[in-house]
């Protein structure tokens, strides 16, 4: 396995590829892996001729300039998991490879077509401008026949949709194949996330209290008369009744529009708690 850091270095490995006929798959990530990474990453090693893995914290996307500071970074460890899983290159570029000075300053213009008005959006003014940003610079770099993203992160997984929906039809990307990869939880059904690193044991058991009420409101939807506003509340007032624990948001939505659901059908819901100081998402589908 090959760790590049320059953007040259990266398109002249990339050339060479797509010369010899070789399919691409990339798994875009902020290191601090973990198995819900690794899933993806054998995902793309196996459908894939050649597997890239860029591992990148992107400022931009953060709208919390302490939250970037804290954000777990360990290369070492991250590319000795790449390589045990088969990954054949991993880009880990500095910030200032990735941007220049301007681009940094300046937020990332790009139609999201609503779907950056609600939930994370709402929340983090700028966090998707970010995202959009970051992910099609490394597509343009990359050139990827497939990329793969989690559905812990769902409504950038929809965004990103929207972005290579839009760009395809100006034959920006070709014919790239979005992978959508499903939660990959720990037994105790916390969804894995590179910030559960920044729990506290205590921590760790208190956040089982939002994978557990998603789950239970399956079986809310289900009862009789029951509308999509009281399940949303419910689970609202139910993580919220828990020591710890504080729900920024809740919403349950159409999983292609994000618009507000109204009813359980292609409905899916989407959640962040504050866990102590520590930011989790995670959703159900209905």
């Amino acid at each position: 396995m090959q760790i590049i850091t320059t953007k040259k270095e990266l398109q002249a490995i990339v050339t060479a590829c797509k010369t010899s006929g070789k399919t691409i798959g990339l798994v875009p990530t902020m290191g601090a892996l973990h198995a819900g990474h690794a899933s993806l990453v054998e995902r793309a090693v196996n459908e894939n001729n050649v597997c890239f893995v860029s591992v990148f914290v992107n400022p931009t996307q953060f709208n919390n300039k302490e939250d970037l500071a804290k954000y777990p970074r360990d290369i070492k460890r991250d590319a000795e998991l790449l390589q045990r899983i088969g990954a054949d290159f991993v880009f880990a570029p500095t910030p200032e490879e990735m941007y220049t000075a301007e681009e940094m300053d300046s937020t990332f213009a790009f139609d999201f077509a609503g779907l950056d008005t609600m939930m994370e959006g709402k929340m983090r003014p700028g966090h998707f401008n970010g995202v959009v940003q970051v992910v099609s610079r490394l597509f343009y770099l990359v050139q990827p026949d497939k990329a793969y993203f989690g559905e812990k992160d769902f409504q950038q997984l929809a965004i990103i949709h929207h972005m290579v929906e839009r760009s395809s039809m100006a034959g920006t990307f070709g014919n790239l194949q979005i992978v959508n990869c499903p939660i990959v939880r720990e037994e105790s059904g916390l969804a894995l996330s590179s910030r559960n690193e920044r729990l506290s044991d205590a921590e760790k058991k208190t956040a089982l209290a939002i994978s557990k009420t998603l789950f239970e409101s399956l079986k809310w939807a289900k009862e009789a008369g029951a509308t999509v506003a009281q399940v949303q509340q419910r689970v609202i007032d139910t993580i919220n009744a828990v020591e710890g624990l504080e729900v920024e948001y809740y919403e349950i939505v159409d999983q292609t529009t994000l618009l507000p659901a109204t009813g359980f059908e292609h409905a899916i819901g989407c959640v962040t708690v504050y866990c102590g100081p520590v930011r989790l998402i995670d959703n159900i589908k209905y």
